[in-house]
């Protein structure tokens, strides 16, 4: 029997393509993007948008077990129709589901538990790899970081582990009806976070740390828009516990320790340098 990736280009979706090759698992990868995709030998590749039913005719045949997102396209839109989407689900007589979650659990996420499906939900705290989005250019070229709140903790996860963990579950089962929180092993400052990434590097980036107002102000520059910016200053000046509380799932559920901030740096330290 078949696995569905959803999302199958993004930033887990891909690596969960890989794990459950590598676990010499048929996958059948599903994105907006054909023809653009590129994949491990042996993936089937097909079209289809979860934010359009229509477009996904065929998607769930012969399928055992998907990965599903709980958003639609780059903006993390909430579905437009995640009970139509558990339904297909579910008349394809699908066995077992992950559901990435990039926004609050929502209609998706009911209509699933309602179908009887064998479902899991991943919540993973903040991405390691988002500092690439959000660094790597600026490290480039000026070789100095810029944001406020410098002592603010983060048990940041390496996407791979996320990835590791949403195919275990979808191979192995055992966690239907289960959110699992997903987090790296420590929480560091992010005082810590650049210096992690000056060693990686073999560079001294700097870390100058901004007053909100200044920050206000330089995300303005940015050409960012004012709710946005306002959602930045909530979030890290306010991180919830769970942001930066460390938990054991990635090891729990795939017999391994999370991988480390200092791990992921040294293995993306070429994207950091001019």
């Amino acid at each position: 029997m078949t696995f569905l990736v959803t999302g199958a280009t993004g930033t887990v979706g891909r690596l969960v393509v890989e794990e459950l090759r590598a676990a010499g698992r048929p996958v059948r990868a599903l994105t907006r993007n054909p023809d653009k995709a590129a994949f491990p030998e042996g993936v089937e590749v097909v079209g289809g948008d979860l934010a359009r039913l229509d477009s996904l005719a065929g998607a769930f045949d012969g399928v055992e077990a998907v990965h599903l997102i709980n958003f639609a396209g780059d903006d993390y839109t909430p579905l437009p129709d995640g009970a139509g989407l558990a339904k297909l689900v579910a008349e394809a007589g699908v066995r077992r589901v992950t559901v990435l979650g990039g926004r609050a659990a929502g209609e998706l996420e009911q209509a699933l538990a309602a179908t009887g499906i064998e479902w899991t939900l991943l919540e993973p705290v903040e991405f390691m790899s988002n500092t690439l989005r959000w660094w790597a250019q600026t490290i480039k070229t000026e070789g100095v970081i810029k944001e406020p709140f410098g002592d603010r903790l983060s048990a940041l996860v390496h996407e791979r582990d996320i990835a590791a963990v949403a195919a275990t579950v979808l191979v192995e089962g055992g966690h239907s009806g289960e959110t699992c929180t997903l987090t790296g092993p420590e929480a560091i400052t992010l005082r810590e976070k650049v210096a992690i990434l000056s060693t990686a590097i073999g560079r001294d980036v700097r870390f100058v740390e901004l007053t909100v107002d200044e920050a206000r102000a330089k995300w303005r520059g940015d050409g960012m828009g004012e709710e946005t910016i306002e959602f930045l200053v909530n979030a890290l000046g306010n991180t919830p516990e769970a942001g930066y509380t460390v938990v054991p799932t990635v090891k729990e559920i795939t017999g391994r320790e999370a991988r480390t901030f200092a791990q992921w740096a040294a293995e993306n330290a070429d994207s950091f340098r001019a």
